[in-house]
């Protein structure tokens, strides 16, 4: 059965033609519903629910850094609460935090789990985003994402991009923790030495990622919101524009496959 999801898009897209808030009407226009914000846009959260409330959006998710949710749980859950929030999703950890060992990750892995035990507790979800590098082997053969979310309690929002930069393919990746994708963000890669002044992002749809399949494969394995991203937009109006007329058809055709399957 097909499944009706918001059309959502992170925020940290925006961050390079502030203020970030002043986007949330013309996002709203073009048709999505939810955004994803970051800890930029923090300061102060009343004001931030009201500029999301105004324009009739929600932010069902939010990015979170590991110094904060280690240091001070409790303004993270008070900043969640405010916004309305059901996920609270670590954006990966600083170079000189990465683990050198296996058993660093695994112990990193447990610890993640200890946070997302808490955050659960005050009514939270909890997820890790990735990048390329957990998707590297380690020296013994092993990966950092394997380590990262081995504990149920963590789940993952699953960046397909930088799975893909890693030289993997992640569809195995989406299915192998089905149940456990609370989000996907949904990044494209441009071909190689194109957009370098977007340092080779591209928007949703005109890159090399297979997205067609790649949303069909998150809908079964039960993603909660599908997430637009752009690392380094040159022009984020035209990125938010074209990625939703891309999420729209990939929509469309998983909800008639879906319709023809239920059949």
């Amino acid at each position: 059965m097909a499944r009706d999801l918001p059309f959502s898009i992170q925020l940290h897209s925006a961050r390079l033609f502030p203020p970030v808030t002043d986007h949330l009407p013309h996002l709203a226009a073009l048709g999505y519903t939810n955004v994803e914000p970051t800890d930029l846009l923090y300061d102060d959260p009343a004001a931030l629910r009201e500029a999301l409330d105004a324009s009739g959006l929600t932010a069902l998710s939010g990015h979170f850094p590991l110094h904060l949710l280690n240091d001070d749980p409790d303004a993270v859950c008070r900043i969640a609460e405010t916004l309305g929030m059901r996920l609270v999703v670590c954006p990966g950890a600083p170079e000189e935090a990465w683990p050198g060992t296996t058993d660093g990750w695994r112990r990193f892995g447990e610890h993640l789990a200890g946070i997302a035990r808490r955050l659960r507790s005050r009514g939270f979800g909890f997820a890790w985003h990735n990048h390329d590098y957990e998707f590297r082997p380690l020296p013994d053969g092993s990966l950092p994402i394997q380590h990262i979310v081995a504990d149920p309690a963590v789940h993952l929002q699953i960046d397909v991009a930088w799975v893909a930069l890693a030289g993997l393919d992640p569809q195995p990746w989406i299915e192998g923790y089905a149940g456990r994708i609370a989000a996907v963000h949904v990044k494209d890669i441009a071909p190689r030495g194109s957009r370098t002044d977007e340092d080779g992002w591209a928007d949703v749809g005109s890159g090399l990622v297979p997205w067609p399949k790649l949303w069909r494969t998150a809908m079964a394995a039960g993603a909660e919101l599908m997430i637009a991203e752009h690392d380094n937009p040159s022009d984020f109006d035209r990125f938010a524009r074209r990625s939703i007329e891309a999420m729209r058809a990939y929509s469309a055709l998983s909800d008639a496959e879906a319709s023809v399957t239920s059949e």
